[in-house]
């Protein structure tokens, strides 16, 4: 297992990932730390015979997730990943969209004990985290330095394997783009978040606007943000 890869040369949405390592039709799916649930809908679309509960513990963005237009194979529900009140060995595939480093770190390893818990023995789970590199993490860095919370992501990640509660089956590294019009888009979308606290000071904003301007192109700026899947399997 590597927690970066320097030589990434794959470049697409993040969707095409799944697609090819899950088998999501018909498929009992968990995803833990939801956020908008963009790629839950995704799913759920894709695959109308999968049923998804989506969870997310920001109260705030889960009750924005209730009041939006329902979706018949998606349930909405507010837990973490360290407590999830569902059956034993009763999901398919347990979904981490960049969410893990979100965990508290004394809770990440009990996550992985759930994770193993909840899935049937066969089933996956799909752990997608940002790598601490690239030139959009330049720009977030400066007000938000996740750098030790990636590496204890990566590094729960590598003890539920080492303690054999979930076997590595692959470790896939990609480029996923990300593209804003001006600063002020860049701003509202990283600045006013709600599951966490983001005081930026008048100093760093300024230096994120100045490092940001510097690739600013014709159409806005485009970037590519760089992203590690673990896909990991309960031994049957």
């Amino acid at each position: 297992m590597q927690l970066m890869n320097p030589d990434i040369t794959r470049a697409c949405k993040e969707a095409e990932i799944y697609e090819s390592l899950l088998e999501l039709d018909g498929a009992r799916v968990l995803e833990l730390g939801c956020g908008k649930a963009d790629h839950t809908r995704n799913i759920a679309q894709a695959h109308t015979g999968a049923q998804i509960v989506a969870a997310e513990v920001d109260r705030i963005q889960h009750a924005k997730n209730l009041a939006a237009a329902p979706v018949a194979n998606i349930r909405f529900a507010d837990f973490g990943a360290e407590s999830i009140p569902l059956a034993d060995a009763g999901l398919d595939v347990v979904m981490m969209f960049r969410s893990l480093h979100h965990v508290p770190l004394d809770r990440m390893d009990a996550a992985f004990r759930e994770i193993h818990r909840v899935l049937r023995p066969g089933g996956h789970a799909y752990v997608s985290e940002p790598v601490f590199a690239g030139a959009f993490n330049e720009l977030v860095r400066i007000y938000n330095d996740e750098e030790l919370v990636r590496k204890a992501a990566f590094d729960a990640v590598y003890r539920a394997v080492d303690q054999g509660l979930l076997e590595l089956v692959s470790e896939t590294f990609f480029l996923t783009p990300v593209q804003y019009r001006d600063f002020a888009e860049f701003a509202k979308k990283h600045f006013e978040i709600t599951h966490g606290v983001r005081n930026v000071t008048d100093e760093q904003s300024a230096a994120v606007e100045r490092l940001f301007n510097a690739h600013l192109g014709p159409d806005g700026v485009k970037l590519t943000q760089p992203i590690r899947v673990d896909l990991l399997r309960k031994p049957a």
